[in-house]
């Protein structure tokens, strides 16, 4: 393929990166209305970041290899790159995700430039240039980059080897574009709370999610209500609808004066925090060493609502005495660490309405038995899954029996209606032809899918390790971090409310959401093809494709870990509809890539299994990416990989040396600010902090050996435009965090490095040349100001 004629993309030349960078920091702040929304997945590029690099991937640079004629002049050039930076700032912005008349712009820019590409290769063969190619993600993890390609109306495919990645992707652009514009099936329930959606081509979607929604609960409501009854407060003689049950884990105290008694194992007695309306938890210990919990009200909390466990272990609260952690973790093994009802959170007419623990309350839900319920072991690892060092070593583990029984019901009334929703489509949709049977099943099982990822929110936030927030004043979910934490106090929250953490919520969370998914408004409207597939693998990457993919992080995210909380009720409610992707008990884990050093053997077996698997995985994308286009891979890094002019990064140093080894050869890198810094997983601890974006293209085997001197003086005269170029931006800022600012270097040093077939004494990418790479590189960016 070496005589294909291929112009240099915008993304290998220039980018307007402060823009992006900004937009991309915005999105993080939205909440509602999001894709990301639609169902939790873990280390997602913001969706400004994906549009902006899959436009200038795909469009032609205006200089260059072109060929403007002798009239064209470098400030014609730079005005013609400056029209095109106009519309990568406006598809950035959030507010532009359903601006209609800028996705068709953006998309004719695209064709128009394929037009161009498809005249220079006049007479190449047809499978390449007779029509445009599929933008593919072989790692579409939770489909931000398919989704943003779809949006721009380009035929696109996602695949990945996890099942719960293929449901999200299959729900945001597969089944839905097959129902654009489509009414509402369902009969409409009188004592349905009016919705009011904006104006898109998945209104009557997201109508009959919130009808079908509705019939999910009222259903579990039948099977299930009696177990969540409303709370009287006894001083107003009121009834309130429950928000939460908070409880408190107990163990046996082991000081013998405690009677053999249970005590407390609580993170902070505090229950809300607001000014003037605080509310908290206080304890009276009686001669016989029992002890009551009593809710407490005021304008301000006490000092005293710190808790009685910390890193270090426990306080008994009966004699005062430590409890080391080792005995907690013991009691734990052992299958005797209960709980205890410490207070009720209730809806009240202005405010939260905070009570004291209810006898009847608490022998309700401790009174259910289940005989049947779905089972995963956790697949531990060490500082992702500590819960399993406490005895809690199933998924179903995290739940108490009430809230293993709220999901069961919920999943059973999910299946019940699917019935019911097959009929209402062949009774109420306008749709004629011979297919319609077919489109009823379709469009049951996308109704289902949605109603199950309010399911497996149900599963995040109504498990036994959600914390009560004092301060928002409602369950955190689970999966807050990329981690099963221990928790040790938990809100237990009731799906029947209308409050966070019950099934209305939820179902209105999705329909939100829906309307910003692309089904609403691409320019051509096409199903992507959504597909299980291993990178490793060269079947599962198609052929002459657009490749735009955001890959593991190395040890960062143990995705499949953790998607089996999702997986095992989803696997429950939907296998019957989508076998081909439930076949596995649980999410496949050996064949993952990342570098797990718990199922691989070791931090050494894990590094060499990611790079094999990595390299594989490249060099698949190598060989089957469309020859006129760049690919663009994302890596993500941690922040505390850097310190200072040093760099200490395994992970992001064994993923370029498996994309040099694979054949790239790397024409740009890109550092994106597409990291939260204020979410949990960011604040205080190793989390992802920036992005960079590599832009390759597959390495021709003539290139040339240079020396390693050879190599050293083309650093130091390359090195400081390149890095300006990476820091300066168009408006001077600085659009990567200085902390990772060395590891940032990397990039750039590695693009002149992978331009050539070898550099002799080298021997590898972690040779010395590379260790010493960060603080020379950083250097650079001195002599660069400096002139």
């Amino acid at each position: 393929m070496t005589d294909i004629k291929s112009p240099k993309k915008l993304i290998e030349v220039a980018l307007p990166l402060d823009d992006i960078n900004v937009a991309a920091g915005h999105e993080k702040s939205v909440r509602q209305g999001h894709p990301a929304s639609l169902h939790l997945y873990w280390a997602r590029r913001p969706l400004a970041a994906a549009r902006a690099v899959l436009f200038a991937q795909l469009v032609n640079d205006p200089g260059g290899e072109r060929g403007w004629g002798p009239g064209n002049t470098k400030a014609e050039v730079e005005r013609e790159r400056e029209r095109l930076f106009d519309i990568i700032r406006e598809l950035a912005k959030w507010k532009n995700v359903n601006n209609k008349g800028l996705l068709k712009k953006a998309h004719a820019e695209i064709m128009k430039s394929w037009v161009e590409t498809q005249e220079m290769n006049r007479g190449k063969p047809d499978s390449l240039f007779a029509e445009f190619p599929k933008i593919q993600d072989p790692f579409a993890g939770g489909g931000a980059i398919p989704l943003e390609a779809q949006r721009l109306g380009l035929p696109t495919v996602a695949t990945d080897l996890n099942p719960l990645a293929l449901m999200i992707n299959k729900a945001m652009i597969d089944l839905p574009v097959q129902f654009v514009n489509h009414p509402p099936v369902a009969a409409n329930d009188a004592k349905q709370k009016p919705f009011d959606f904006e104006v898109s081509g998945v209104s009557g979607l997201c109508q009959d999610l919130i009808t079908y929604g509705q019939r999910t609960k009222d259903i579990a409501a039948e099977l299930i209500g009696k177990f969540y009854p409303e709370v009287k407060n006894y001083n107003s003689g009121e009834s309130h609808t429950v928000i939460s049950w908070i409880w408190a884990r107990t163990i046996k105290s082991p000081n013998p004066a405690a009677m053999g008694q249970h005590v407390p194992l609580v993170k902070s007695f505090a229950l809300s925090k607001k000014k003037g309306a605080a509310a908290w938890v206080e304890y009276d210990v009686n001669p016989d060493m029992s002890y009551e919990f009593k809710v407490k009200t005021g304008q301000y909390l006490p000092e005293t609502t710190t808790g009685t466990v910390g890193r270090k272990g426990a306080r008994c609260i009966l004699t005062g005495s430590p409890i080391p952690l080792s005995y907690i973790r013991q009691q734990g093994q052992e299958g005797k660490i209960q709980y205890r009802l410490m207070a009720i959170a209730a809806e009240g007419k202005r405010s939260r309405v905070y009570l004291s623990p209810d006898e009847e309350h608490e022998k309700l839900a401790k009174s259910i038995v289940l005989d049947e319920y779905p089972s995963i072991p956790i697949d531990h690892w060490a500082g992702s899954t500590n819960c399993v060092v406490y005895g809690y070593k199933n998924f179903e583990d995290l739940y108490t029996r009430r809230q293993l029984q709220a999901l069961i019901s919920f999943s059973d009334a999910i299946i019940e209606l699917k019935e019911e929703i097959k009929s209402d489509f062949i009774k109420n949709s306008p749709i004629q032809d011979s297919g319609k049977n077919e489109k009823a099943d379709q469009y049951s099982k996308l109704i289902a899918t949605y109603l199950t990822f309010a399911l497996d929110k149900m599963a995040d936030l109504g498990n036994a390790f959600c914390g009560w927030e004092p301060i928002a004043q409602c369950p955190r979910h689970l999966y807050g971090k990329q981690a099963i934490p221990m928790v040790w106090d938990f809100a237990e929250a009731n799906p029947f409310s209308n409050s966070s953490g019950s099934w209305s919520t939820f179902i209105s969370g999705i329909a939100k959401s829906l309307p910003k998914i692309a089904a609403a408004t691409t320019p051509v409207l096409e199903p992507a093809i959504v597909k299980q597939g291993d990178a490793q693998n060269p079947s599962s990457i198609f052929e002459n494709s657009v490749i735009s993919t955001d890959p593991p992080y190395y040890d960062n995210v143990p995705y499949s870990n953790l998607s089996d909380l999702f997986y095992m009720w989803m696997r429950r409610t939907l296998r019957s509809d989508f076998a081909d992707i439930f076949e596995t008990i649980h999410v496949p884990k050996m064949p993952e890539l990342v570098a797990n050093q718990f199922r691989h053997g070791g931090k050494e077996q894990a590094e060499k299994f990611f790079l094999d698997g990595m390299t594989k995985a490249m060099g698949n994308m190598a060989e089957k990416a469309h020859p006129a286009f760049p690919v663009a891979i994302y890596y993500a890094f941690k922040a505390s990989e850097t310190r200072g002019a040093n760099t200490s990064s395994s992970g992001w140093e064994t993923f370029l040396e498996s994309v040099i080894e694979s054949g790239f050869k790397i024409t740009g890198t890109w550092p994106l600010s597409t990291e939260n810094a204020s979410r949990m997983r960011g604040q205080n601890s190793n989390a992802l902090a920036s992005s960079i974006v590599l832009v390759c293209r597959k390495k021709q085997h003539s290139s040339d050996v240079i020396s390693r001197r050879e190599f050293q003086t083309l650093l130091r005269r390359e090195m400081p435009s390149a890095l300006e170029a990476m820091i300066g931006g168009s408006t001077g800022t600085t659009p990567i965090s200085p902390v990772d600012l060395a590891q940032a270097a990397l990039g750039p040093g590695i693009a002149f490095f992978s331009e050539y077939e070898s550099v002799p004494e080298s021997v590898t990418l972690q040779a010395s040349i590379l260790r010493k790479a960060p603080s020379a590189l950083t250097g650079a960016i001195t002599w660069s100001k400096a002139g």
